[in-house]
């Protein structure tokens, strides 16, 4: 890994209608546009989504480096997350964001171990830990396929 601080720059242009054009160094262009809530298309990514994207995508690569590091055998992690929009104080802001992850493991996992690994990843997760809003981790370990209990979790 680099030494810190890590610098992340992207380009983004558009015209008065139309998508805007997310660019970065040796990435794909990505257009944007307003969701539907926002009167937009709500057929291509938007900042909103983006975001709430961002924290699945982190936890997942997070969870990876923190199992690979403890060395935790794992087969899946899906992350569904519902981010909440909402207007407090006259400003539009995420209140929070509902992070359902699903852990697959490998037969004779400890599904406690597979929690605290899961755990520790959420607290590790760079992306959540920049937001505002409360990030609430409600993870389901799977063993082999087959569910093992569900846990929820209150920050």
């Amino acid at each position: 890994m680099q030494a810190f601080p890590h610098h992340y720059r992207i380009e983004a242009s558009g015209s008065d209608t139309g998508p805007v054009d997310l660019n970065g160094d040796g990435l794909p262009t990505l257009p944007s546009e307003s969701p539907t809530p926002f009167d937009g298309p709500g057929d291509r990514w938007s900042p909103e989504t983006l975001l709430v994207a961002a924290v699945g995508d982190c936890l997942i690569l997070t969870f990876r480096a923190v199992a690979r590091a403890a060395g935790f055998a794992w087969t899946s992690l899906i992350c569904d997350v519902t981010g909440t929009l909402d207007r407090l104080e006259r400003r539009t802001r995420f209140v929070g964001f509902e992070v359902r992850a699903r852990l697959d493991v490998p037969t004779g996992t400890d599904p406690d171990r597979a929690r605290q690994v899961l755990e520790k990843a959420e607290k590790s997760c760079l992306i959540a830990n920049s937001l505002n809003g409360a990030v609430h981790l409600i993870p389901t370990i799977t063993i082999a396929g087959a569910p093992v209990g569900e846990l929820t979790r209150v920050d």
